[in-house]
């Protein structure tokens, strides 16, 4: 549920794209225009094949796109541990590189695009919320070993004049990493795309997807469209329009919450430019606003939870970091849904002949997107065939209903270890 969404009553533009109406024919049709889809449209123009449609049921950006926390940094839902354990060290770098790649191609589209997004390339900081600083150390050795990636040790004491809380002990600061407002970042990278021959279509929720001779059609209650290639890119807002691919995923809900300008007060909270988010499974993020507003997000549910439900659930927890905001008006909360696998990996890849994927990115998506629409592009454009790198997370069941069930009370576990080891470890 959506009210006041901070994002959309401070969007740079209002631009908007028209429905589809009548029958056209295209090369690509990319259903969805969130990260993932917009990123795979730009990222075929970029490649010269221009002749791409982009259906949007709502508006671009409508779900996690343009609701997150607006966090840009490298990784995946998945752990890199895990990626080490589950494909070996060198699929597993191939891999994670591809997300700091992204990172550093949002930079340059930033640039290149002159997208006025906030962009705050002040790092993101990882604040242990444990005592045990060998949550941190051992993440660290193993980022550097296992993938060339190095990020600098914070001690407590410098934490703690960046971040005016007693609630943690020592951090982790990833310097290439950054955070922007999502919605005008998605609404720069559509502009982008449509400069250079991108047609796209709001309110044109795809209805039907059938065979088509060689290629597809995809009908809209107003229009259809005959593509030679498709590419899936819904997330947690389901299309209905194959069974196994909304099979695979569980539409899971996150809140974010933005306050009143806390002006001077803002000193009292945070000394840094940089984004942070703490060392639970349950973490909190937040980051400040170039209005000297805070944001803050967090929680993982089933439940798409109404805008006062999500202020007073964010508010506790906004409490127990910051007490000294005691008071501090809430002026909008929103929740959204994103989409989760059970491998709690991306599902990207060709899934029948010209009909591709790209979904499941949970709450950690915004380069995963970039580096799926930039995959998806290549192969669809040039025949690349990095997609396969991702063959080891496919279309697997998420067992629903069981498996919001099983989300829900996976959650609660976590959470109260996380509430143990913070009173015992």
């Amino acid at each position: 549920m959506e009210s006041s969404n901070y994002y959309r009553t401070t969007a740079a533009t209002d631009v908007s794209f028209p429905a589809l109406s009548g029958k056209r024919t295209a090369k690509v049709c990319v259903i969805g225009g969130g990260f993932a889809g917009l990123n795979t449209a730009l990222g075929l123009a970029e490649r010269g094949v221009r002749d791409v449609v982009v259906l949007e049921a709502q508006q671009i950006a409508f779900g996690a796109s343009g609701r997150n926390g607006g966090f840009v940094f490298a990784g995946f839902s998945r752990g890199p541990e895990s990626l080490l354990k589950d494909l070996g060290a060198q699929r597993a770098r191939n891999l994670y590189s591809g997300t700091t790649d992204a990172v550093d191609l949002i930079r340059r589209r930033i640039d290149q695009y002159r997208i006025d997004c906030q962009h705050t390339d002040a790092g993101v900081y990882w604040a242990n919320w444990f005592r045990d600083p060998a949550v941190l150390r051992d993440f660290q050795r193993m980022l550097k070993d296992g993938f060339g990636n190095e990020w600098q040790f914070v001690p407590a004491a410098e934490l703690r004049e960046l971040i005016r809380s007693d609630r943690y002990s020592d951090g982790l600061f990833e310097r290439n990493a950054m955070h922007f407002h999502p919605l005008n970042y998605a609404l720069g990278i559509a502009q982008a795309a449509a400069a250079q021959g991108v047609s796209l279509h709001e309110r044109s929720p795809a209805t039907a997807l059938v065979r088509s001779g060689a290629g597809w059609r995809v009908r809209t209650p107003e229009g259809e469209v005959e593509a030679e290639q498709v590419v899936l890119a819904c997330g947690g807002y389901l299309a209905g329009l194959r069974a196994d691919v909304d099979a695979g995923v569980l539409p899971i809900a996150t809140y974010v919450m933005v306050t009143e300008p806390l002006r001077e007060r803002m000193d009292e909270v945070l000394r840094t430019r940089a984004a942070i988010y703490d060392t639970r499974f349950a973490f909190d993020y937040y980051r400040p606003l170039p209005d000297s507003r805070l944001l803050w997000g967090g929680r993982i549910s089933v439940l798409d939870r109404s805008p006062a439900a999500v202020k007073r659930l964010l508010y506790r927890d906004l409490m127990k970091v910051f007490p000294q905001l005691e008071g501090v008006r809430i002026e909008s909360a929103w929740s959204g849904l994103m989409s989760y696998a059970r491998h709690e990996m991306p599902q990207i890849g060709r899934i029948d002949d010209g009909l591709w994927l790209g979904q499941a990115f949970g709450g950690h998506g915004v380069a995963p997107t970039t580096f799926a629409g930039e995959v998806l592009a290549a192969a669809i454009a040039e025949g690349d065939p990095r997609w396969r790198e991702f063959s080891s997370y496919g279309l697997v069941s998420a067992l629903k209903p069981a498996g919001f069930a099983g989300a829900q009370l996976s959650y609660w576990w976590l959470q109260a270890k996380d509430g143990w080891k913070a009173r015992w470890g």
